[in-house]
């Protein structure tokens, strides 16, 4: 490991870490597909419908969710609730793939920073800008990080099928919901970004580091491409959210 004046670019590839996600799991056994999901009331509803156990719990400081395994068209899939921030969200990729998860998609809102993004258009990531300090402890640092290309024609595929309309483009990961300032929104936008959200690039640096495939949903919320912020009341968009969870679900087959 090289010293560096910035902590955070002090990337160390020992993959010898002292705490392993299998010595805190290695007693649950997931299936290989998997979906995690920001809407707690969408995941509600389809408990509610398909064929399910409590197969795990995931469980945090400050939070426990259970992990379902459902039987969802022939298959058996494990659903999750998602949690907010990088740091979570790597913190249930390292866990559901020491369960045995090995394909994953992650469904979720974000900002738009195009005030013609619709509220309720779904996006795909593609690539994202790693402002958020997660995913530099899994790979070098560098300005952005590509999708899994498995996953992104996968979720494109699902999306065909269905005839339902979408973009695909780079998002902005951030740390900080509050500091996101107009110079940093117009830079963001400069360097081809259509979205901002909290996870897409540390998700996509520990699925790259635990070699899986990992793709991930977005429909259009809150805009921050005007003059002022718009929240739309995006988090009310119930049937859209089911209807997300739906996709990725469905996706998830794909893969």
């Amino acid at each position: 490991m090289n010293k560096h004046e910035y902590p955070i670019l002090e990337f160390d590839e020992d993959r010898n870490a002292f705490i392993r996600p299998k010595d805190i799991v290695k007693t649950v056994s997931l299936p290989e597909r998997c979906v995690l999901c920001f809407f707690s009331e969408a995941i509600a509803a389809i408990a509610n419908e398909f064929p399910n156990r409590i197969a795990a719990h995931f469980t945090a400081e400050s939070a426990s969710f259970p992990v379902y395994e459902l039987d969802y068209k022939g298959e058996k899939i494990a659903l999750i609730q998602a949690g907010v921030g990088a740091p979570l969200g790597a913190f249930q990729i390292e866990e559901l793939c020491a369960m045995g998860c090995k394909k994953i998609i992650a469904c979720g809102s974000c900002g738009v920073l195009e005030e013609d993004i619709a509220l309720g258009h779904l996006i795909i990531p593609t690539s994202a800008i790693r402002d958020e300090g997660t995913s530099y402890h899994y790979m070098k640092a560098s300005r952005e990080i590509n999708a899994n290309t498995e996953a992104v024609n996968a979720i494109e595929k699902t999306m065909i099928e269905k005839k339902v309309p979408y973009i695909k483009g780079k998002t902005w990961t951030t740390d900080a919901f509050y500091r996101e300032t107009p110079a940093k929104i117009k830079h963001r936008k400069n360097e081809g970004c259509i979205t901002v959200e909290m996870e897409a690039s540390a998700y996509m640096a520990v699925a790259a580091y635990n070699n899986i495939e990992f793709g991930q949903i977005l429909y259009g919320g809150d805009n921050l491409g005007g003059e002022v912020w718009d929240s739309r009341n995006f988090y009310t968009k119930t049937d859209t959210r089911e209807f997300v969870l739906r996709l990725a679900l469905d996706a998830c087959l794909e893969l």
